[in-house]
């Protein structure tokens, strides 16, 4: 299997008043060519930087990202914007990353017109055959996104994001300011575009039960790092981590004569903000000891294609 993504010791750090804020902490990872990798999450663990990192939206502290084969980390210029045709971005609020001023085929047809592709007439098609793709009807067109649900909104973010045909999408919780309802359905046509267009998905979110429906493998985050990652099947029979013991626990289970046992963590968090240097989650970690609050662990297979970073993982292997 060819990766179309790599991560290599990726750093992302801001300077605060308070001191250097740890992001994204020394993330590496590797995403296959017409996969989903699911990164989870609690909100501020860095998901959404770590996005759009990768995308070169923001530039990196340190680290490297090998796209494709060639590292971009510091690439600029023409170079960079004829990247940004390849790697596109989805973004969680379907109606403040849409332009108000501008229609519907105005904002599906803008990254064409801004990478110079096609005719205008060309262009008015595409946008039509866009449209008639993600389930915009056409006397949608000359609407303006004030005009429209949130879940036709989000449909014009997807239009928008595979207008140039781009290879690898972020998409940054696409459906968690939607109507259930409305969740099953664009996660649904997400995943017929990936079918057709053999698209490359980092998905993010914080809602188990969609990255179970999404992901082909997923990474699993925690004040800026990664804890645990492994394909998706592995880490719903068996978590190696505590913290993702607990994300899974908080998952309702569909059905009257089961309840699953919720795991609630207590304790302070840890500042994202010159963290210690033991494990971070070692605050909240009923199993932590001297050595957790002391030395923080290292990403390592325990399983095949199962890594997690935990100095007690042993203790969660099954038989």
């Amino acid at each position: 299997m060819s990766f179309i993504l790599q991560a290599e010791h990726l750093k992302k750090y801001f300077k605060t008043p308070k001191g250097i804020l740890h992001a994204v902490d020394d993330i590496s990872f590797s995403m296959k060519k017409g996969k989903t990798l699911g990164v989870v999450g609690e909100s501020g663990c860095g998901k959404s930087t770590l996005g759009r990192t990768v995308l070169r939206l923001i530039d990196p502290t340190d680290g490297a990202i090998i796209f494709n084969g060639e590292n971009i980390t510091n690439i600029q210029g023409k170079e960079l914007k004829h990247l940004r045709s390849q790697m596109q971005m989805i973004f969680q609020d379907p109606f403040s990353s849409l332009d108000p001023r501008k229609t519907v085929s105005e904002i599906i047809e803008e990254p064409l017109w801004v990478f110079g592709r096609l005719s205008r007439t060309e262009r008015k098609e595409k946008v039509r055959h866009l449209m008639d793709v993600v389930g915009l009807a056409e006397r949608l067109a000359d609407s303006y996104p004030h005009e429209l649900d949130g879940g036709r909104r989000q449909r014009i973010g997807i239009a928008r994001a595979i207008a140039l045909d781009p290879s690898l999408i972020v998409c940054d919780e696409p459906v968690s300011a939607l109507d259930v309802s409305i969740q099953a359905q664009i996660l649904n046509l997400m995943q017929d575009l990936q079918k057709e267009k053999q698209l490359t998905y980092m998905f993010i979110t914080h809602d188990m039960s969609v990255v179970r429906h999404m992901s082909d493998d997923i990474l699993v985050m925690y004040l800026g790092q990664a804890v645990e990652e492994c394909p998706s099947e592995m880490i719903f029979e068996n978590q190696l981590h505590p913290y993702t013991q607990a994300l899974l626990s908080a998952v309702p289970v569909p059905s009257p004569d089961h309840q699953r046992k919720r795991i609630l963590l207590r304790g302070e968090v840890s500042s994202p903000i010159d963290p210690p240097d033991g494990c971070r989650f070692a605050a909240r970690c009923i199993y932590s000891d001297e050595l957790c609050h002391k030395e923080n662990p290292a990403l390592r297979e325990l399983l095949p294609q199962h890594f997690v970073a935990c100095h007690k993982a042993e203790r969660f292997l099954k038989d």
